[in-house]
C-alpha cells in the first residue's frame, strides 16, 4: 500500500527545473531545528514533537513570500517561474509535512499526535489556499494561452495540462462563496481523516486476548506461541498476549483450535474504533457528507466522479462497471469454492454451520488435506536477511542496479535499516529507509513514502531520491532472525516494487515523477513484483533454510505453486468486496435517506461473504483506506492496477522471468517513466497490445497451466 504521495524536487541548495530552494526564515524557534536540516539524509533521530509546528510554520511563511513574488512578476511568466515554481513551493511544504506525518505513523505518542493535529488544519489551509487563489489562477491560464506554453514538450505541456485541471477540482471556477465552503470542506476533512486513524491505532492498541493455560494454545504454531510469550513479557504479563496486528491476529485466526477465543478476536477486529471515545461512526457519516457537498459543488453529481477524474477509468460508473464484471467472472468459481468449505467443515469438521470466525480456520484445514500445506513451513526458509538479499539480487539481474546497506544512525528507532541505490556505472540513483517490525505507537499494514523526488541538475547530472518503505511483519523472536511466511515475502516484494518506481524514476518534473501518478496505476509497479515469490527460478535467489543453506525442496515448490490458486477465488471476492462497498458508499449512499452507511455496508458485504449475516458487523470503522489512507472512491484500483500487471507479466513469463532486456524494457517504460506519459501509452509500449483479464482469472483461481 502506498500512504502518502508528498515529494520534494531538490536537496535544499541545489535547485532544479520545477524546484526552489526556499530561504527559511532565521526566527528563534526554527534555530537549530532538525527539521529544517537540508541535508539529504533526514535527521530523524533527533526529530521532536516541538519542532513540527515551529517548522512547519517557518516553511508557510517562506512560502508565502515566494508565492507573492509569482503573483507579483511583472511581464510575463516563463514555464520556471510559473509552473516550475508552483510545483517547487508545493513540494518544499510537502516534504516537510510528509517528514512529520511519517513520524505520527511509526512513532506516535501524545506528544507527536498533538503537534500532528496543529500542522494538519496549517498544511490544508495552504494546499487549499494555492489551488483557490485568484491571481495565480489568472496567471496560470493567461500563460496556457500565450505562446511559451504552446511550444512546451510533451511532458512539461502534460503538467501544465494537468495543473490546470488540478486548479479546477479545488475550486478555483467557483464563486467566492463556493470556493470558501470548499475550503472549510477540505479543512475539516482532513482533521476527520486524521482523528479517524488515530482511533484505529487507539482502538487496536487496546486490545490484548492474555492467555494463561497453555491448552489454549491448541493449534498454534510456534512462531506464534513465542511471539506472543514476548508481547506478554514486554507487557509484565505472564503467559501469552495476542494482539489484533496482523502478525498476530492472522495466525490465530488460521490455526487456532479453540473456536471462542476465534471468535473474540475476529470480532474484536472486525469491531474497532466502534466504540467509546475511539468510536468512528459519527466520523464515517461526516466525512461521506462533506466529500458529496465538495463534488456537487464542483458540478459532480459524485464523489467517485470527482475523485475519478484523474485516473485511467475516468468516472464513477466506469469503475463500478469494471468491479461487477469481474465479480461476475468470479462469481461461479467462488461459489464452487463455498461449496466444498462448506461440505468439508461439515463432514471433516463437525461445524454445521460455518460462522466468519471459522472461515480461515476452515480453509487452512482443507488446504492441509488437499495439498498438505502448511504456510508455517515455509518460515525457516524465507529468513529476513535472505529475503532481502534475493530481492536485491533480482532487481540487480533485472532492472542493473545494485542496492547496498550502509550505516545510518539517524533514523527514528534501531530496527530501521538505511540503503544506497546506484546504477550499472555507479551512479548513486537514490536511498531508502526500511522499517519491518510492529511496535507500540506504529500504525498497521505495510506502504511506501517518498521523500524526496531528485531531478535534473545544471551540471547534467540528476539528483538522487529518497524514500521509506515499512511493514508490519513477524518480528525475530528468541533472538534469533525474522523468518517470514510466504504472505509476507509478497508483501516485502509490492512495497519493494512501490519503491522501484519511485527510485528509478527520470522524469525531469518532479511532480509527475515516481509514485505520483494515477491512482489506478500506481499499484502496476507493486503488484507485478509479488509474481516473482513463486517462480522458482527467483526463489533460487533467496528460499534457503535458515540453518541448513540448502535451497527450498522441489516438493515443497511444488506445493506452495499449487496453493497458488487454493481459494483464489475468495481472495479475489474479498478484494472486490471491497472496491464495490468503497464505491456504495462515494457514488451510492444518500445522506437524506434512511439507510445509515453502516448498514450499507453492510448489505453490499454481505453479497460477497458465504451467508450474509458474516458481513453484521462495524468492519468500516476500521477501514482506514478509505477514510485516513487515500483510498477513497479509489479501492477498486487493487483489482485494475492487477489485472495489468497479472498481463504485463505474461510477458516475462513468455520471453523468461529473469530475461534482462524485459527488464530493461520495464525499467524504462513501466519505472522511469512516472506520469510524463499517459499510463494506457505506457501499457501499450511494453506489452505490445491492449490488457486482457484472462491473465489474472488465470494466475489467480484457474491456475497458469
Amino acid at each position: 500500500m502506498l500512504r502518502l504521495r508528498a515529494a520534494v524536487g531538490a536537496e535544499a541548495g541545489r535547485p532544479g527545473p520545477g524546484c526552489y530552494n526556499f530561504r527559511v526564515p532565521e526566527l528563534p524557534e526554527t534555530e537549530n531545528n532538525p527539521l529544517l536540516d537540508p541535508a539529504f539524509r533526514i535527521p530523524f533521530a533527533a526529530i521532536r514533537a516541538e519542532h513540527m509546528v515551529p517548522a512547519v510554520r517557518a516553511v508557510l511563511e517562506e512560502a508565502e513570500a515566494e508565492l507573492t513574488r509569482i503573483r507579483d512578476r511583472a511581464g510575463g511568466h516563463t514555464w520556471e517561474s510559473l509552473v516550475g515554481a508552483l510545483d517547487g513551493v508545493e513540494e518544499r511544504v510537502g516534504r516537510l509535512v510528509n517528514i512529520c506525518s511519517h513520524l505520527n505513523s511509526v512513532a506516535s505518542t501524545d506528544e507527536v499526535r498533538g503537534a500532528f493535529r496543529e500542522v494538519l488544519p496549517l498544511y490544508s489551509e495552504f494546499t487549499n489556499s494555492v489551488k483557490t487563489d485568484q491571481r495565480l489562477w489568472a496567471r496560470l491560464k493567461e500563460y496556457a494561452a500565450g505562446t511559451e506554453a504552446a511550444r512546451l514538450d510533451d511532458v512539461r505541456s502534460r503538467r501544465l495540462e494537468k495543473l490546470l485541471r488540478e486548479f479546477r477540482l479545488r475550486g478555483a471556477d467557483l464563486a467566492d462563496a463556493d470556493r470558501a465552503r470548499l475550503q472549510d470542506i477540505f479543512r475539516e476533512l482532513a482533521e476527520l481523516s486524521n482523528r479517524f486513524g488515530e482511533n484505529v491505532l487507539d482502538a487496536t492498541a487496546a486490545f490484548r486476548l492474555h492467555l494463561t493455560d497453555g491448552e489454549d494454545l491448541a493449534g498454534l504454531p510456534e512462531t506464534s506461541v513465542s511471539a506472543a510469550r514476548e508481547t506478554a513479557a514486554a507487557a509484565g504479563l505472564d503467559g501469552w498476549v495476542f494482539t489484533l496486528h496482523q502478525p498476530s491476529l492472522q495466525p490465530f485466526l488460521q490455526y487456532s483450535d479453540r473456536r471462542a477465543l476465534r471468535r473474540r478476536l475476529q470480532q474484536a477486529h472486525v469491531n474497532r474504533a466502534a466504540e467509546g471515545e475511539t468510536d468512528n461512526r459519527p466520523l464515517i457519516r461526516r466525512i461521506l457528507e462533506l466529500r458529496l457537498e465538495g463534488a456537487r459543488l464542483l458540478g459532480f453529481e459524485t464523489f467517485a466522479d470527482w475523485r475519478l477524474q484523474e485516473s485511467m477509468v475516468g468516472s464513477g460508473t466506469a469503475a463500478s462497471d469494471f468491479v461487477t464484471g469481474l465479480e461476475q467472472r468470479t462469481r461461479p468459481h467462488w461459489e464452487e469454492e463455498n461449496a466444498r468449505l462448506r461440505d468439508f467443515a461439515q463432514s471433516e469438521l463437525g461445524l454445521d454451520t460455518l460462522e466468519a470466525w471459522d472461515t480461515a480456520w476452515a480453509s487452512e484445514k482443507l488446504r492441509r488435506r488437499l495439498l498438505s500445506y502448511d504456510e508455517e513451513e515455509f518460515r525457516p526458509y524465507f529468513s529476513h536477511d535472505r529475503v532481502l538479499e534475493g530481492l536485491f539480487g533480482l532487481a540487480s539481474r533485472l532492472f542493473g542496479v545494485s542496492i547496498t546497506e550502509v550505516e545510518n544512525s539517524q533514523v527514528w528507532h534501531p530496527d530501521v535499516r538505511f540503503y544506497d541505490v546506484t546504477d550499472g556505472d555507479g551512479t548513486h540513483l537514490a536511498s531508502f529507509y526500511a522499517d519491518w517490525f510492529p511496535r507500540e505507537g506504529k500504525r498497521g499494514g505495510a506502504w511506501m513514502n517518498s521523500l524526496t523526488t531528485g531531478g535534473p541538475q545544471p551540471d547534467g547530472t540528476f539528483r538522487p531520491h529518497l524514500a521509506l518503505v515499512t511493514g508490519n511483519l513477524t518480528p525475530p523472536v528468541g533472538g534469533q532472525p525474522a523468518q517470514f511466511t510466504h504472505r509476507e515475502v509478497q508483501t516485502v516484494f509490492h512495497e519493494f516494487g512501490h519503491l522501484l518506481h519511485h527510485c528509478l524514476s527520470r522524469v525531469e518534473v518532479p511532480a509527475l515523477a515516481g509514485t505520483n501518478v494515477l491512482w489506478d496505476w500506481v499499484e502496476v509497479p507493486s503488484q507485478i513484483m509479488e509474481n516473482w515469490t513463486v517462480e522458482p527460478e527467483a526463489l533460487e535467489l533467496f528460499a534457503r533454510h535458515a540453518e541448513t543453506g540448502a535451497p527450498l525442496p522441489r516438493e515443497l515448490l511444488d506445493r506452495l505453486r499449487a496453493a497458488e490458486t487454493f481459494h483464489g477465488a475468495h481472495a479475489q471476492m474479498r478484494q472486490l468486496s471491497f472496491g464495490a462497498l468503497d464505491l456504495a458508499l462515494h457514488a451510492d449512499w444518500d445522506p437524506d435517506g434512511a439507510e445509515d452507511p453502516l448498514a450499507l455496508a453492510r448489505r453490499v458485504r454481505g453479497r460477497f461473504t458465504a451467508r450474509p449475516e458474516h458481513a453484521d458487523d462495524n468492519f468500516i470503522c476500521g477501514f482506514t483506506h478509505l477514510f485516513a489512507g487515500g483510498y477513497a472512491a479509489a479501492y477498486y484500483s487493487y483489482k485494475w492496477s492487477e489485472v495489468l500487471e497479472a498481463d504485463a507479466f505474461s510477458r516475462f513469463r513468455e520471453e523468461g522471468i529473469l530475461n534482462p532486456e524485459t527488464g530493461r524494457e520495464f525499467r524504462q517504460y513501466i519505472l522511469e517513466t512516472g506520469d510524463s506519459v499517459d499510463p494506457n501509452e505506457l501499457y501499450r509500449r511494453f506489452r505490445g497490445r491492449e490488457p486482457r483479464q484472462e491473465a489474472l482469472i488465470e494466475r489467480n483461481i484457474t491456475g497458469r497451466g
